[in-house]
């Protein structure tokens, strides 16, 4: 047994509360991790965790070693780190989850040349709409968008984003161009939505906050649709601007009703709290950091 690792395993078991997800984020079996802390019970002479087949809850003698244990990790990891990262370039793996059309947008087309500068990291980038849950899902680092609300995660601002109303000059053409937030009621709007219910589009009247919930035939919970849809014509939508920033460029699609724009939107990197950050994680966040940066300007 590496008493070391199995404490460091021991560690992470308290703070993900399960084998599974500790198996997840070192790269292992559960089969693994649970060997590995039976092994350091034995060691000990004490049981650290209750196991059922449902949960585990960790002993007052856990309790009170993984005081002292999470010290010993945390001054460890700054150890090596303070020694090992003068002599060694990044490796291992990350693992990034983002929505589907900003990686496809914004974050893939940067990795060329981040793997340029570091060959010997690699990515899994998983893409979703919803929320995944870091710890349990075993994602190093998330990008999310719009005010952040899940205070155990510790967040750096990646960017803004103004939100734009949108539409084709085709289907302007056939429908007519909005004037004001009443004309809205008179278009087909492509609504954004979750479990069934329509997200209302946040708007500024006034320099007050209005929210309005857009009626037509097409509703979708897939921001991609949402982009192909006002290509094709099918009507009015309220999107990021990332989203169609070359398609208003090109003047495939054209902003509507600018006076109305709401606020802009923050966009966060979100990392778990309370653990050592791998000079991976360091470097790529720095990174794409940078790169929005030298986008924006």
């Amino acid at each position: 047994m590496d008493r070391l690792n199995a404490i460091r395993l021991f560690v992470r078991l308290v703070e993900c509360g399960s084998f599974s997800a500790v198996g997840r984020e070192e790269g292992i079996g559960q089969p693994a991790v649970s060997k590995q802390i039976l092994a350091l019970e034995r060691y000990l002479g004490a049981q650290l965790v209750l196991r059922t087949s449902r949960q585990i809850t960790i002993t007052e003698a856990g309790q009170t070693f993984y005081a002292t244990a999470k010290q010993l990790v945390d001054g460890f990891d700054a150890l090596e780190s303070s020694v090992g990262e003068r002599q060694q370039s990044p490796r291992g793996m990350l693992r990034i989850n983002t929505a589907p059309a900003h990686g496809r947008l914004c974050i893939t087309p940067l990795l060329p040349g981040f793997f340029r500068r570091y060959p010997d990291v690699a990515i899994e980038l998983s893409v979703s709409e919803r929320h995944v849950d870091l710890v349990g899902d075993g994602i190093d680092l998330a990008i999310r968008h719009g005010r952040l609300v899940d205070s155990t995660l510790t967040a750096r601002k990646l960017s803004e984003t103004d939100f734009v109303l949108v539409a084709s000059p085709g289907y302007l053409a056939a429908k007519g161009l909005p004037t004001r937030l009443a004309d809205l009621d008179r278009h087909a709007c492509i609504a954004f939505a979750k479990d069934r219910e329509r997200y209302p589009w946040s708007l500024k009247v006034k320099r007050e906050k209005v929210s309005y919930v857009p009626r037509g035939s097409l509703i979708t919970g897939d921001a991609e649709q949402i982009r192909a849809a006002v290509l094709c014509g099918l009507g009015i939508a309220q999107a990021p601007y990332w989203l169609v920033a070359d398609e208003i460029r090109s003047g495939e699609v054209q902003v509507l009703l600018p006076e109305l724009q709401p606020e802009r939107v923050p966009i966060h990197l979100v990392y778990p709290s309370g653990r050592r950050i791998p000079m991976r994680l360091r470097v790529f966040i720095d990174y794409l950091v940078s790169a929005f940066e030298r986008a924006e300007r």
